[in-house]
């Protein structure tokens, strides 16, 4: 059975794609949700669905759907987000969808927009037919998953799910059930400014951020390495900014190294500041006057999929019909908004159709793995809430 055309897929998602949702929280007056989620509002407004849209702040917007069930079934969440990177390297042609062959180009049409119109078409399946389920589908397009997920925050706050599918675009047939936190870290290195002509008075910040940042290197080098053939990948570190000095003419007394680094499942990021905090300490031993802090900017938590079995069992028998083959249980070592919907007690899984160059210029989607996407889920849906 197929759900949706070709021709349906590419029309919605390419409408999608000439609407600009990059997230201000990355791209300073980037337009938010406000037009994709009207967009969403009309696209839905034949169907017998309860349709919420929540201004979380300015310009950014949650719409949220729901198909109530006969009654007696569990309430499955489709989550999928509706904001965008930037595309100041391809201005030009970002948000002019272009098909070629299976693949359909522009900005938002894998990340995340591709896997919105798989929600939204899976819920007009069921909004459509005669028969009625027996429990509520959700559809929520949130916003700022691209920022700091101020959507998915907001949706765990008001929606009590039984379970719920991320939608992210991965490729089938595979199945995200846990993958890697993060941090954003800040490690301020504070020493004593004086005129660079006295030596014995100044205590140069900026040497000793580069101490630390060598024994960060190497810790990435030597230990974070050996988890590359963990389930989630690599352990991820990288760092991100870095800030310091007057002048040319005085020594340094503060010099600042922004990082991101991860956490598998199991950790927390407790862990990688102790781990650094001890390489801080170490450097600071070595240079009198030199002091040095670690300061937690955002922190989020690895997910790991638990509660989900009834879910993964309705996908894996849809993944045999619809594609004759079992989904593959991967992990991730990148982090998404799965994390914030099992915290929050949700059963949760993740997967999506295939996509590239995600975050960069000529960003696609396969077209036909959005039909297969959706088939499956209409099928998983079935069973599950049937």
């Amino acid at each position: 059975m197929t759900t949706v055309t070709i021709d349906d897929v590419v029309s919605l998602i390419s409408d999608l794609v000439r609407i600009d949702s990059v997230t201000p929280w990355l791209v300073e007056g980037g337009a938010g949700e406000r037009e994709v989620v009207e967009y969403f509002r009309q696209w839905l407004s034949d169907l017998p669905v309860e349709i919420v849209v929540d201004e979380i702040a300015s310009g950014r917007l949650n719409l949220v759907a729901t198909l109530r069930g006969s009654g007696g079934g569990p309430t499955l969440c489709l989550n999928a987000h509706a904001d965008t990177v930037g595309y100041a390297g391809w201005p030009a042609t970002a948000l002019v969808p272009r098909l070629e062959g299976d693949r359909l180009y522009g900005l938002g049409a894998a990340d995340d927009k591709g896997c919105c119109a798989v929600a939204l078409f899976v819920l007009r399946h069921f909004a459509t037919r005669n028969e009625k389920l027996r429990g509520d589908l959700v559809v929520a397009c949130v916003a700022d998953e691209e920022g700091v997920s101020i959507g998915s925050e907001r949706l765990v706050e008001n929606l009590r799910a039984d379970a719920a599918i991320v939608l992210e675009a991965d490729g089938l047939p595979r199945v995200i059930v846990e993958h890697q936190g993060f941090g954003w870290i800040d490690v301020v290195v504070h020493g004593r400014a004086a005129h660079g002509s006295t030596p014995d008075e100044g205590v140069d910040a900026i040497v000793g951020l580069s101490l630390i940042v060598a024994r960060l290197h190497e810790l990435d080098r030597t230990v974070f390495a050996a988890t590359s053939g963990e389930r989630n990948g690599r352990t991820v570190f990288h760092t991100g900014t870095v800030h310091g000095g007057t002048d040319y003419a005085t020594y340094p007394s503060q010099a600042t190294l922004g990082i991101e680094i991860g956490t598998q499942p199991g950790e927390t990021l407790q862990n990688r500041v102790d781990e650094i905090s001890r390489i801080a300490a170490d450097v600071a031993a070595e240079i009198p006057g030199l002091r040095a802090e670690v300061v937690v900017r955002l922190e989020r938590e690895p997910f790991r999929a638990r509660g989900h079995e009834r879910l993964l069992d309705a996908l894996q028998r849809a993944a045999i019909a619809q594609l004759g083959e079992r989904l593959e249980e991967v992990g991730l070592n990148a982090w998404t908004d799965a994390a914030l919907m099992q915290s929050s007690g949700t059963a949760t899984v993740m997967m999506g159709p295939r996509g590239g160059n995600l975050h960069c210029p000529d960003e696609w989607v396969s077209v036909s793995e959005v039909v297969a996407t959706v088939d499956l889920l209409v099928d998983a849906v079935d069973d599950f809430l049937g």
